[in-house]
């Protein structure tokens, strides 16, 4: 029984990996409205600047490259492949479902229970890799860098998608946006910084969530001194933490090789 199942698991992830890239083209045969106009109706002081969202080319690509290695006979019995293939398959649902509905009805709470289900399965996975000692190259560069990458980037996703959510439900928060904002930001910092330190370090899933710090800053933060500082204060813990945790050889060898 164990092929049958590997062999369903595998061909699932395959086909939900290209799922969630050809969601986004639904517009075009005039299914629903880009996620880029509908994003636009519930901007945020936090949402990032819109060359950031660029990431989900090499994102899509990594989730590509995992998909179709673990489909190989050779793989689907490795023992991590097995531990991570089904979460792996329902955070590409999560992301396909996610823009499908955003796309026909917007940013509103469904979807961010949508983007939580999605979170959950690639942080189930980051717990897989905190789990397991030692990867080879192979399963570095296919499934720990890609998958990773793609927790990291959903964690600032997810922050961004409960700000717009509101905005969509027309619920204001009391007190000045921009501090409020800025408070989001640096319990997000607070947040990657702690699961840095569960899972061992791991490189790859701050990465994202710096680069869409970035964005934030350099959209928001000439205009409000109190989120270009909360973006700082974010990424200095974050970058402290990770310097921190690679700072012993045993953690740099599992992740880096």
């Amino acid at each position: 029984m164990t092929q049958p199942a590997s062999t369903s698991r595998s061909i699932a992830t395959l086909v939900l990996a290209f799922a969630q890239i050809a969601t986004p083209l639904l517009p075009m045969i005039g299914i629903g409205n880009p996620v880029g106009e509908q994003s636009g109706q519930t901007q945020t002081l936090i949402t990032p600047a819109g060359w950031a969202f660029a990431i989900w080319g090499p994102l899509y690509f990594g989730t590509i490259v995992y998909a179709i290695w673990q489909l190989f006979p050779a793989q689907r019995e490795r023992d991590l492949v097995r531990r991570i293939g089904w979460h792996a398959s329902g955070a590409f649902l999560g992301n396909a479902v996610w823009v499908a509905y955003t796309q026909l009805w917007g940013l509103g709470f469904p979807s961010v229970l949508i983007i939580v289900f999605t979170l959950v399965n690639l942080l189930s996975i980051l717990r897989v890799f905190a789990g397991t000692r030692a990867y080879t190259a192979a399963e570095r560069l296919a499934a720990v860098l890609p998958l990773s990458a793609l927790a990291g980037w959903l964690t600032a996703a997810t922050i961004v998608n409960i700000a717009a959510a509101l905005n969509f439900h027309g619920i204001v928060l009391p007190g000045p946006g921009p501090l409020i904002a800025a408070a989001i930001l640096v319990v997000g910092g607070v947040i990657v910084s702690a699961a840095l330190v569960g899972t061992g370090g791991n490189p790859w899933y701050p990465l994202p969530f710096l680069w869409a710090l970035f964005a934030i800053h350099q959209k928001i933060g000439s205009m409000h001194a109190e989120i270009a500082t909360a973006t700082l204060v974010a990424g200095f813990l974050v970058v402290v933490t990770l310097i921190g945790m690679l700072a012993r050889a045993e953690r740099r060898r599992r992740y880096l090789g």
